[in-house]
């Protein structure tokens, strides 16, 4: 049996250095362009480099798309605009080249592995390196069981935490983190809404494939009896992501806890992994200092969560088609910021008038 304990997160994460981001303030003072012209990219340029822990920073050299991939049981209760039991289709056209994360991905310079959690078709329809960590298949329904048992809770945050090992010892030096799944945006606004407190008509959104009015009533129900399975175990973190969370929420959990620990800076997506933030955060409360919040999704529950976490969004353009692809639309504004910080020159120093 695993000894997997989230609580030894809390003294494994450190901040970033705020001594280097203090010296990434104050050579910003001193480059040609004017301090405050360049907006939000000095902020993102400060936080990479106290990431990094150096000034100046670094260019971003290998960024990576990480996704992970489920099907939850309650998109079988028809709380989602996608048949259940599909995701392997959105995992398909990632791997065709067909999907938005995987054409933007391309062009930015980022490439994109996906890693199967808990998909329910036949591991013959996939690659072999996509489908050999899969801890079940599928999840349960979080209305009325347990999405996953504890053991497979377990299992599923280690494979997030050996994951993200092996992204840091292969070089990656920035994830953009989605998820492709059906189901999943239930599950995450289940957790999300315990975690605040907060009823489920709070924390229901329309997904990313935007639903109609009775079926967002459909998932406001689903939420409703989840939350009332959650609360009992609010206080593991463990017990509540095999409740009402998914092997991909827990993935990305375990995922971002490592990520912290190994020091990766990670741009989070949509309202699945800001749920799985809020549970990390609840963990070690340091970890979302190493994470950017890359858009604002127009979920409920990744506002909530993100307010939570103090992480504001770096953008807001309406993009709500999930699988990483918003968050990736940030990429380009946090290497532009690396590239300034590190290329502007410095303002010449003026002698003194004799």
């Amino acid at each position: 049996m695993s000894t997997l304990n989230l609580d030894d997160f809390s003294d494994l994460i450190e901040r970033p250095d705020g001594g280097v981001r203090r010296d990434a303030e104050e050579r910003r003072e001193r480059l040609a362009v004017p301090p405050g012209t360049l907006g939000r990219l000095d902020e993102l340029a400060e936080w990479l480099a106290a990431a990094q822990g150096r000034v100046p920073v670094s260019p971003i050299g290998r960024p990576r798309v990480v996704l992970f991939a489920a099907d939850h049981g309650i998109a079988a209760e028809g709380v989602s605009a996608r048949a259940a039991s599909t995701a392997h289709e959105l995992v398909r056209s990632v791997l065709e080249g067909t999907s938005p994360v995987a054409i933007l991905a391309g062009r930015l310079g980022a490439t994109v592995r996906i890693v199967d959690a808990g998909l329910d078709c036949d591991p013959g329809l996939l690659p072999e390196d996509v489908v050999r960590h899969r801890v079940r298949r599928g999840s349960g329904r979080i209305d009325k069981e347990d999405a996953l048992t504890l053991d497979e809770a377990r299992a599923a945050l280690e494979l997030g935490i050996r994951i993200a090992d092996e992204e840091a010892d292969s070089g990656t030096d920035l994830v953009v983190l989605g998820d492709l799944s059906v189901g999943g945006t239930t599950a995450a606004a289940a957790l999300v809404g315990a975690l605040c407190g907060t009823d489920a008509s709070v924390v229901t959104g329309r997904g990313g494939l935007p639903i109609d009015d009775l079926t967002w009533m459909r998932k406001c129900a689903a939420i409703r009896d989840a939350l009332r399975r959650a609360r009992p175990v609010l206080g593991d973190q463990i017990a509540l992501l095999a409740a009402v969370g998914g092997a991909d929420l827990a993935a990305i959990t375990g995922f971002l806890l490592q990520c912290a620990v190994r020091r990766t800076p990670v741009i989070l997506d949509g309202v699945v992994s800001a749920a799985c933030g809020l549970v990390a955060q609840r963990a070690a409360f340091r970890a979302p200092d190493w994470w950017l919040a890359g858009h604002a999704s127009g979920e409920p529950g990744q506002s909530k969560a993100l307010d939570r976490m103090a992480l504001n969004p770096v953008l807001d353009h309406g993009v709500c088609v999930g699988e990483g692809t918003g968050a990736l639309l940030a990429l380009p504004l946090v290497q532009a910021a690396a590239a300034l910080a590190a290329g502007l020159p410095e303002q010449a120093v003026r002698e003194p008038a004799q």
